[in-house]
């Protein structure tokens, strides 16, 4: 008998984010395991999708068979505790929480407030929760009363990819992946570098400036005030084909996030062999293995361009994470372990 599970996503599947990445890869995987997997798309917005986006998701979920196992990304299930108190009866729903909505970057208090509440409410309802990193079940126990043995961490798996050539010329070439939003710190990271001057560098940050245009907009002018418009390039959005490039011909690999529920980017850089710098916030202390990069604190300019200089200066130590990260590389978790413990959870949830 063939496995039924409805997979719903908050907006096109096709979306360049880390998050819709993995619902991609893993709704990939489950059929790949056999699962008949429909996907349903709860319109855009999230998680501030308007009333009639609100009122369609509502009855898109309501139209599915009794019984059958529903997973709802939690950038959507988070905004929709009303759903989840209505369908906690009748169906099986499993919440995929890749990192809790009140912790984005940015947020004023208020709204910080509301969207813990209302994410709370939701997670009442579910029969089970998937969490990315053992820090955001960690979050999920301690903040959301979400039980542990109705937890599950099925982590983003990462494909095995060939090590990075590096740069030619002499100027090194740092990469930073994320969509551009102010919980990636791309504030902090072009105040660090508009102080190293004096080093040759260059950097390309790819990243869909589409998300959040005022944070574009910011970043554009941290450029040009910092005076680095020739030293910075922003891609935007770039095809697969395109970011894998970029990671062939990187040096370093760095991104100051705020937080991050995993890290799918940082995990890519290891698989290329690439040295990191990234922080200690959220999962990226799990993520980023200690002989592959440096982690500096959220938010402290002083400790990231410390990092940068040093390891854009210092090619022996670029050199020893660098081999430091081919050997976490075989470590990371592949994308069919992830998903046969997604699929035990969908099971679970009985």
């Amino acid at each position: 008998m063939v496995e039924r599970v409805v997979f719903a996503v908050p907006g096109d599947l096709a979306t360049p984010t880390g998050g819709f990445a993995y619902d991609r890869r893993m709704i990939a995987e489950l059929r790949r395991l056999g699962w008949s997997v429909e996907v349903l798309d709860l319109g855009d917005g999230y998680p501030r999708p308007s009333p009639p986006t609100r009122a369609a998701a509502r009855a898109q979920l309501a139209g599915v068979p009794p019984g059958r196992p529903i997973v709802i990304d939690g950038l959507a299930f988070g905004v929709l505790p009303d759903v989840s108190a209505v369908l906690a009866h009748s169906h099986r729903l499993i919440a995929l929480i890749h990192h809790p909505l009140a912790l984005e970057s940015g947020l004023a208090a208020e709204e910080a407030q509301a969207l813990h509440a209302s994410e709370r409410a939701a997670l009442a309802g579910t029969r089970h929760v998937v969490a990315t990193s053992q820090a955001t079940a960690r979050l999920l126990v301690r903040d959301f009363a979400v039980a542990p043995d109705r937890l599950t961490v099925a982590p983003p798996g990462t494909d095995r990819a060939p090590p990075a050539r590096g740069s030619t010329g002499g100027t090194l070439a740092l990469l930073a992946v994320g969509a551009i939003v102010p919980r990636k710190g791309y504030d902090v990271l072009i105040a660090a570098l508009a102080r190293l001057a004096d080093l040759p560098w260059r950097l390309t940050i790819a990243g869909d400036r589409e998300r959040d245009p005022a944070a574009a907009a910011r970043l554009d002018r941290d450029i040009v005030r910092s005076n680095l418009s020739g030293r910075v390039s922003v891609a935007g959005a770039v095809p697969a084909d395109d970011l894998a490039a970029l990671y062939l011909g990187a040096d370093l690999f760095v991104l100051p996030s705020r937080f991050e529920g995993y890290g799918m980017a940082f995990a890519e850089a290891i698989a290329h062999g690439l040295p990191v710098i990234g922080t200690t916030a959220g999962a990226m202390p799990e993520t980023i293995a200690a002989e592959a990069g440096v982690l500096v604190p959220p938010d402290d300019g002083d400790a990231l361009a410390a990092a940068l200089r040093r390891l854009i200066a210092d090619a022996d130590e670029r050199g020893r994470l660098a081999a430091g990260a081919r050997a976490a590389a075989a470590q990371l978790p592949t994308w069919a372990a992830s998903a046969a413990l997604f699929a035990g959870a969908i099971e679970a949830a009985r």
